[in-house]
């Protein structure tokens, strides 16, 4: 189904398919296309009001039995590590940041394809050929990098032997007001190293470097046990009911799976809020 904003990008619904955070669910994503002179700014401008790009796609849940994804983000100058996370930041210290063009390349795939069938051999990207991998990569209209995470020639053997192995990969955009985590991946041997942690507090440590001002981490899910990660960040807000706001008890936020809770997809494009447009 297809619905248009007056002199605005046009946006789809896609068909319901089973949710792959909450059992017995089934997904619906809102999306519209990014490309042309204005995508930058429609890619900021709806990154702040709950979308993730995925190539040349911008899309938002819109399920129709619940509201429980909800963007995550994490407000750089409050974010405060714990414990654990200061922890494991040293434990992690022999890995080299490398920040690249977005372009794939084979052995970003072997890495890619060793993390799918270890942890999401059943996802829905389980049989993404390399052709498939580099289009996720390299179809972007707007600012995206590739930061690689290497070993450190002076301290591998502290994860795996042998230098310059890559040991993870993460997909990011720049936004104007952040850093938003595309997708991310990493050895599944090095599990131990909680490298799906570290990339995050480590984009903290980019942005606060580039003064920007938000991480934005995807969706978060109450009682998704694939999400529960994101709520040990200090400094997260989601985006519910509008706006952004402190997560607060993530307990608080379990009745968002109410059926009734949904609006109308014409009232939810309503509300979007687009960048001004050139012509």
């Amino acid at each position: 189904m297809r619905h248009t904003l007056p002199h605005a990008p046009q946006f789809y619904v896609t068909a319901p398919q089973p949710c792959p955070y909450l059992h017995g669910r089934a997904e619906r994503k809102l999306f519209t296309a990014l490309h042309g002179d204005n995508a930058t700014e429609l890619n900021n401008a709806l990154s702040r009001q709950g979308f993730r790009r995925s190539q040349n796609v911008l899309y938002r849940p819109s399920c129709e039995s619940c509201v429980a994804c909800m963007s995550a983000r994490i407000r750089v100058a409050d974010f405060r590590p714990s414990r654990t996370q200061r922890r494991l930041t040293r434990q992690n210290s022999g890995l080299r940041r490398l920040a690249t063009s977005a372009w794939a390349t084979e052995e970003q795939f072997d890495l890619f394809r060793s993390y799918l069938d270890s942890r999401h051999a059943d996802g829905g990207m389980a049989d993404m050929d390399i052709f498939e991998f580099a289009a996720m990569i390299e179809e972007t209209p707007v600012k995206t990098r590739i930061i690689e995470y290497r070993c450190d020639d002076q301290d591998s053997s502290r994860l795996v032997e042998g230098d310059e192995h890559l040991a993870a990969v993460c997909l990011t955009d720049v936004l104007d007001d952040g850093l938003s985590l595309v997708y991310s991946f990493y050895d599944p041997d090095l599990q131990a190293a909680s490298l799906g942690t570290y990339i995050i507090l480590d984009h903290i440590e980019i942005a606060r470097a580039a003064n920007l001002p938000y991480i934005y981490l995807g969706y978060w899910v109450p009682g998704s046990r694939k999400m529960d990660y994101k709520a040990r960040f200090s400094a997260l807000e989601i985006y519910k009911g509008g706006v952004w706001q402190n997560i607060g008890d993530p307990d608080d936020h379990t009745n968002e799976a109410h059926p009734l809770s949904v609006d109308p997809i014409i009232e939810q494009v309503a509300r979007i809020s687009l960048p001004p447009s050139d012509r």
